[in-house]
């Protein structure tokens, strides 16, 4: 059976390192459908249903801002998340971006 947009996007997800973020396009590009960047960011706002947690926190714009923060519970969750895996947040931008960013494999699905 075919996996769905969501559920390889989630597959990804799942891979990005403790203390490393990745952004939704390189997501959008490691499943083959470049330029879907913002679809990448709706599957995280739905990361919460799946019954396998997801690290949505890990996941964020091209250019290290929280632009998905306002979809966790609470208005500081994202960055804290963030925190707590040693990465700095300052004004919703992570902080040496370029050290922190994973891209992703490429992936056949």
């Amino acid at each position: 059976m075919e996996k769905s947009f969501f559920q390889k996007v989630y597959i990804i997800a799942r891979l990005v390192p403790y203390g490393r973020v990745t952004t939704y396009g390189a997501i959008a590009g490691a499943i083959g459908v470049p330029g879907a960047a913002r679809m990448v960011g709706w599957a995280m706002n739905k990361s919460y249903e799946q019954d396998e947690y997801v690290p949505a926190h890990r996941v964020v714009n091209r250019k290290g801002l929280l632009t998905g923060k306002v979809h966790f519970p609470g208005e500081n969750t994202m960055q804290e998340l963030l925190e707590n895996e040693g990465i700095t947040v300052i004004d919703n931008q992570i902080q040496d971006f370029e050290k922190h960013l994973w891209e992703p494999p490429g992936m056949d699905m």
